[in-house]
């Protein structure tokens, strides 16, 4: 661990051009060019945890709010965007660190967390108490209600203390968005 590591807690509204830009390119070199415009706007307009190293921005996630509809009620999703950590830093504690910023924003501000996580971050989310949702997934499309089997087992939720628990059984219908809807 770098002893000049330091976590910045940030609202998109406080990001100059130039921290975007270096967000974004930590984001493509991340995922290896498989991220998307659409997957970059849908981390915007919330708070960013943006690690940094000697000065040097390593790692970065973001929590929007979503809107979660879930046996008739609306729910204040606080929902968990593009996390990653640079290659040549990962496995040194830092994903945890852009997670347990983003956790302390989900339990101040919403009812509930949920994020859609791939295989290689899986174990990172079930290790700070996140959890498959067992129940159908599905978004409020502009056609009305669609299931998305595809995202069953990988949407995973984690409830703040004072927050709202889903159901297991129950369907979680996720706010209409272009691109990825989760």
């Amino acid at each position: 661990m770098s002893d000049d590591r330091y976590t910045r807690l940030a609202h998109t509204s406080q990001l100059g051009p130039a921290t975007l830009a270096g967000i974004r390119a930590l984001l493509d070199g991340a995922f290896e060019g498989d991220f998307g415009e659409e997957d970059f706007e849908h981390a915007l307009g919330g708070m960013h945890a943006l690690v940094y190293e000697d000065g040097v921005l390593v790692a970065h996630g973001s929590v929007v709010q979503r809107r979660v509809l879930h046996q008739g009620r609306s729910l204040r999703t606080g929902y968990v965007e593009a996390v990653a950590v640079r290659a040549d830093r990962r496995r040194r504690g830092i994903g945890g660190a852009v997670m347990a910023a983003l956790e302390g924003v989900i339990a101040r501000a919403y009812v509930l967390g949920a994020l859609s996580a791939s295989d290689e971050g899986a174990a990172l989310y079930e290790g700070r108490g996140w959890k498959p949702h067992p129940g159908r997934i599905g978004v409020l499309g502009p056609a009305g209600p669609e299931r998305l089997a595809a995202e069953e087992g990988s949407t995973y939720v984690w409830t703040p203390p004072g927050g709202v628990a889903p159901d297991g059984a129950g369907r979680l219908d996720f706010d209409w968005r272009d691109g990825d809807v989760l």
